[in-house]
């Protein structure tokens, strides 16, 4: 019986300690920290602009909003208008060996840059540009010129 009183005693002096440090403990931390709870409307804006947000009010925001939907409104072309943009097409010309001009031309005409390859293939004999064609790929679109269309693929 006396092991018996013994853990009891050690068991109540063990709680006591831990709970005199545990309350002790927990009120020196709550006196430490000071957290303002409701900063003020200026205090919020000011901490926000200086992290690098921009803060603007519901009608700044609406107001600016719809002026960016006029704007584009102001830009975008009616679709019955003649001045519809023209799609361009991109195309990638893989030259191997062997290849002539003429198979070049036939290329794009295949791809729609060109009219016609035989046309194509005498303007590069006029432009002494036969031997200019090496290996390789070349990209070309629609918007490009006749003549920057043979400046990309003979170098």
């Amino acid at each position: 019986m006396n092991l018996l009183s013994s853990f009891a005693a050690g068991m109540l002096l063990t709680t006591a300690i831990c709970s005199a440090v545990y309350f002790t403990d927990g009120t020196q931390k709550a006196s430490s920290k000071t957290v303002k709870v409701n900063p003020s409307e200026a205090e919020m804006k000011s901490k926000l602009e200086t992290k690098g947000y921009i803060v603007q009010t519901k009608d700044e925001y609406d107001k600016a909003a719809a002026d960016a939907k006029a704007a584009a409104e102001k830009k975008t072309v009616p679709a019955d208008s003649k001045t519809t943009a023209k799609p361009v097409t991109k195309v990638v010309i893989n030259v191997s060996d062997g290849m002539t001009s003429i198979d070049v031309g036939r290329a794009l005409v295949q791809a729609g840059i060109i009219k016609d390859a035989f046309t194509f293939s005498k303007d590069i004999e006029k432009k002494n540009l036969m031997n200019k064609l090496r290996p390789g790929v070349f990209v070309v679109d629609s918007s490009m010129t006749y003549d920057q269309v043979i400046s990309t693929i003979f170098k």
